[in-house]
């Protein structure tokens, strides 16, 4: 049988959560021992971040299908630009935070960037294991 696009999509928001949650505890970890309290609470905003952007993908998928080929685009790409300027504000809030110090300052980023790899290779196993049907008229 085929799989159901929101399956999909429920599927890739609960993998991506544990992937999350997962980093959270090892950037927690990580974080402390280089950076102390701050360090928790960096890896804390980096896989919040991730988290957002997990949830935004899905949700701009599902939202799409529901609309037409041009619909279905017009959303993807409205998500991937609601990404970008919620990573410009997040990025300039945590610029200008003074709880995150110099040394826990790269763990946000490596955070987020081994949570957006991650997601994506998760992303990349789970639709191309899914079995979605696909509406093409035959001659």
């Amino acid at each position: 049988m085929f799989d159901d696009l929101s399956s999909v999509m429920k599927r890739v928001l609960k993998f991506g959560a544990l992937l999350v949650l997962a980093i959270l505890v090892l950037g927690s970890l990580i974080g402390y021992f280089v950076a102390g309290i701050s360090g928790i609470l960096a890896a804390l905003a980096g896989s919040l971040a991730a988290l957002a952007f997990t949830g935004l993908t899905a949700l701009s998928v599902l939202v799409g299908s529901k609309l037409s080929l041009p619909g279905f685009l017009g959303a993807v790409l409205g998500g991937w630009i609601l990404k970008m300027v919620l990573f410009l504000i997040a990025f300039t809030i945590l610029n200008k935070a003074e709880w995150l110090t110099r040394e826990a300052r790269p763990i946000v980023f490596f955070t987020i960037v081994v949570a957006v790899i991650g997601g994506l290779i998760l992303d990349t196993r789970i639709v191309s294991k899914a079995r979605l049907s696909a509406d093409v008229k035959l001659p």
